[in-house]
């Protein structure tokens, strides 16, 4: 606290040289600028130290929800059963699951991993008079299509949209099997890559059949 210097004045009260009664006036002492420093200091760390404690003890008791947390990325798992094919869900239906059977329509979006992913099929593309695209039906357990979309769509829900990875032995095992792209040159691109005599000789033939298949199930109807 500031120290009070008391000072005094002869305060002329008349006009004679008399001096009259003196009033004592209170007046504050002017700290040295060493002193001010110093206060300043002190507040300065106080107020720092009050800042520090403030913020320790908001982000001592914090917890990240769970939202903010990196999401596991999906994975393909094996489907029981399939020789190997892999899948992903893309999305989950709420309709019904195939079986044996059924006839079954899908949506197919069709690529060979042997040509970085080249798209030789797509039922996107098969439009009707209309323009709308004209999905791919088939008896379910028939045997004409190939093995590894039978093993995909099987364990679907009418709505849902799956990823599959088809190993070769669950592909195309001779060029009759369906789904056949209706584009010549499209389906001798794709019939000579995986029957290909000089790469199959060669040991090739583990990757030349790989096939990527993105499947909609659209519909389902049970035969009497």
């Amino acid at each position: 606290m500031a120290k009070m210097t008391m000072m005094k004045w002869a305060l002329p009260i008349s006009t004679d040289s008399t001096p009259q009664t003196c009033v004592l006036i209170p007046i504050p002492a002017i700290p040295s600028s060493s002193s001010l420093c110093t206060t300043k200091s002190r507040r300065d760390f106080s107020l720092s130290a009050i800042t520090i404690s403030f913020s320790a003890l908001i982000f001592s008791n914090a917890q990240i929800p769970n939202s903010w947390a990196k999401p596991e990325p999906p994975r393909f798992a094996e489907l029981p059963n399939s020789g190997g094919v892999k899948a992903l869900d893309l999305r989950i239906g709420d309709g019904e699951v195939p079986f044996d059977g059924d006839e079954v329509a899908i949506h197919y979006y069709g690529r060979l991993a042997a040509k970085q992913g080249w798209r030789f099929d797509s039922t996107y593309d098969h439009k009707d008079e209309t323009g709308e695209p004209v999905p791919f039906c088939f008896i379910l357990g028939s045997g004409k299509v190939i093995a590894g979309i039978e093993s995909a769509v099987k364990s679907m829900k009418v709505g849902g949209v799956r990823r599959v990875v088809i190993p070769p032995s669950q592909g195309y095992q001779n060029t009759s099997q369906e789904p056949i792209p209706p584009n010549f040159f499209d389906r001798q691109r794709l019939f000579t890559t995986i029957f290909n005599p000089t790469r199959l000789a060669n040991g090739e033939g583990s990757t030349l059949g790989t096939l990527i298949f993105d499947i909609e199930l659209v519909s389902l109807r049970h035969q009497i």
